[in-house]
């Protein structure tokens, strides 16, 4: 068995840089989908079923999408295929969105730019898993999480800036989109495909026979048993068979996205109304408050990226859980807190919180599971941890609309303080977790 040599930091640098894009534009989406649908008319309580396209596309795409990865050789590779055609998909569906004539027709479009983001995003952490030795896989992981924060700071941040710093409106007619978010959504669709070409072209990937010398002999076993199975029965039969680290981590990601998905959903019906007091989206205090949530996903995003940058030392310090367990709570208190706080500008502060547990949530599940995870299987299983995190998205679309508007009396901002409990839920779930592994990775 050959040893995988550890890489320079310029080649994790160039691995991971497509994520910028990536997450570009899957920050445009989770600031700016809601304002879209209530422009084009849809009700508070039917926000969370018209945002249901988004997890069920990665339910569906994830694990497909990593079985393939795991058995594909191109020129381009293995798994920069998928970044290149999954990004090029993506840059369309970012064009079309701001451009929806009819709520159906951007909750169609969601459904497609989710499902490219899903193509591109699945095997970036497989790619990770592929290229790094176990020592150097924290910081791999943490790499994409800071390049994911500088993305999403700015895409965040672009209506706001459009409107501010260049003079273009936020507001519209009735049904129309501002022109501030329509060109945010291009620039998005730009950024998105040049940062994640850089990557395509700028990575050589190992090839299956490199990748074969560095598995044990148990694992190449495991590869030629693997190729007497159909695609379908293979995947299942992973399903079935995961490692008992992935088990154990699938109530913390359960938990994790819960939260974020009730925090992406409500926070600009939350802010608009109980914050700047208004729920009517050709208003000026309506998009002051739509764009304001904009800057809030861009600090906690900002936070995020300079967390990334702390996560490894931190994990050395204590343990990869314990520094996952007390991010999270963190996290949790920093959405708990925008109830108790009236002034917008303060919102700042609780999106520290926030910010600092993206980070971990980007990084440490995966740090922690591809440790436990065959070589040859590593886009599969990776495909398959999806599951725990599109399934509570899922739940959260299916049933918070009805929460909020019986249990919450159709006060979005308490579905924020739903999310800060399941989040702090999610953090001591961790310490349930084995971490097999070394605990003191780079």
């Amino acid at each position: 068995m050959t040893i995988k040599p550890r890489l320079h930091f310029t080649t994790i640098w160039n691995m991971c840089f497509g994520f910028l894009g990536i997450q570009f534009g899957f920050a445009l989406q989770n600031g700016n989908v809601s304002r879209i649908f209530q422009t084009l008319g849809a009700d508070i309580s039917d926000i969370p079923i018209l945002w249901i396209a988004a997890p069920v596309t990665g339910l569906l795409v994830q694990p497909i999408i990593g079985y393939f990865s795991d058995r594909t050789w191109t020129g381009l590779g293995r798994r920069r295929p998928y970044f290149f055609w999954g990004a090029l998909l993506a840059t369309l569906a970012l064009l079309v969105m701001p451009n929806s004539p009819s709520l159906w027709i951007a909750a169609i479009t969601l459904w497609v730019m989710d499902a490219a983001f899903n193509v591109s995003m699945e095997p970036f952490r497989a790619f990770v898993g592929d290229m790094l030795p176990e020592d150097q896989r924290t910081t791999g992981f943490a790499m994409q999480s800071f390049f994911i924060g500088i993305g999403a700071v700015v895409a965040s941040a672009l209506p706001w800036v459009m409107t501010n710093w260049l003079d273009i409106s936020n507001t519209a007619p009735a049904g129309i989109i501002p022109d501030s978010v329509l060109y945010s959504f291009y620039t998005g669709g730009l950024v998105l495909l040049v940062s994640v070409l850089w990557t395509v072209f700028s990575t050589k990937e190992y090839s299956p026979e490199e990748l074969r010398a560095f598995s044990s002999e148990s694992e190449r076993e495991d590869m030629d048993k693997a190729t007497t199975l159909s695609g379908p029965q293979q995947i299942w039969s992973d399903f079935l068979n995961m490692p008992k680290t992935m088990k154990q981590l699938a109530l913390v990601q359960f938990f994790s996205w819960l939260a974020l998905f009730s925090m992406w959903i409500y926070s600009t019906p939350a802010v608009t109304v109980f914050h700047f007091g208004s729920d009517d989206p050709t208003s000026s205090l309506y998009n002051q408050g739509a764009d304001w949530v904009g800057i809030l996903f861009a600090t906690y995003n900002g936070f995020a990226a300079l967390a990334a940058i702390a996560i490894p030392l931190v994990a050395r310090l204590t343990s990869r859980r314990i520094a996952h367990m007390i991010n999270l709570c963190i996290g949790g208190i920093g959405l708990i807190s925008f109830v108790f706080i009236k002034d917008p500008t303060l919102l700042l502060i609780s999106m520290i919180g926030v910010g600092i547990a993206w980070a971990s949530i980007l990084a440490m599940p995966y740090a922690i599971l591809s440790g436990s995870l065959p070589a040859h299987k590593m886009g599969v299983y990776m495909g398959i941890f999806n599951f725990f995190i599109v399934i509570p998205q899922i739940l959260a679309a299916a049933i918070l609309g009805l929460v909020v508007k019986s249990v919450f009396n159709g006060e979005a901002i308490y579905a924020l303080v739903f999310g800060g409990a399941c989040m702090i839920i999610a953090g001591f779930a961790t310490l349930l977790v084995s971490d097999n592994a070394a605990e003191d990775v780079s």
